[in-house]
């Protein structure tokens, strides 16, 4: 049987390689989407969306954020992501990908409006299941 992904474009920033490596094994197993990018920093991922401001329907529909990076961490992120074109913050919703157990990181985020929701590490299964079982109100429609 052969399914369509959930998301024609992910995008996962994550200094952490391991982490990266397994939300990596874990949506392809899930084929949760057709394309996944990988960035290493908070600069890198914010450097990818401008790259494609002229492309938005190229930008992924999914980012998901950790939270403790070193330079620029996952709220200063968001700090700079609301200061990109709006065809950009359209596009793309964001998920926080955090290990931390912080209610001030949880509120912090849920509180943010560009975060869809706060997850924990590891990006696995079940949490790509409840994803998709839930379903995201914000995400735009690839057609």
């Amino acid at each position: 049987m052969n399914t369509q992904p959930y998301c024609k474009k992910i995008m996962v920033i994550d200094d952490n390689e391991i982490d990266r490596y397994i939300a990596q094994m874990n949506v392809e197993g899930e084929e949760f989407a057709t394309e996944i990018i990988l960035k290493e920093s908070a600069k890198s991922g914010l450097e990818y969306l401008l790259s494609l401001e002229n492309n938005p329907e190229d930008l992924p529909e999914i980012i998901f954020l950790d939270i403790r990076m070193p330079d620029i961490d996952g709220f200063g992120f968001l700090d700079e992501y609301n200061k990109l074109p709006e065809v950009i913050r359209k596009k793309s919703i964001i998920m926080m990908l955090s290990s931390s157990l912080s209610p001030d990181d949880h509120e912090r985020a849920n509180g943010n409006e560009y975060v869809n929701r706060f997850l924990t590490k590891p990006l696995d299964k079940k949490k790509l299941d409840e994803i998709k079982a839930t379903g995201i109100s914000m995400l735009k429609d690839a057609a």
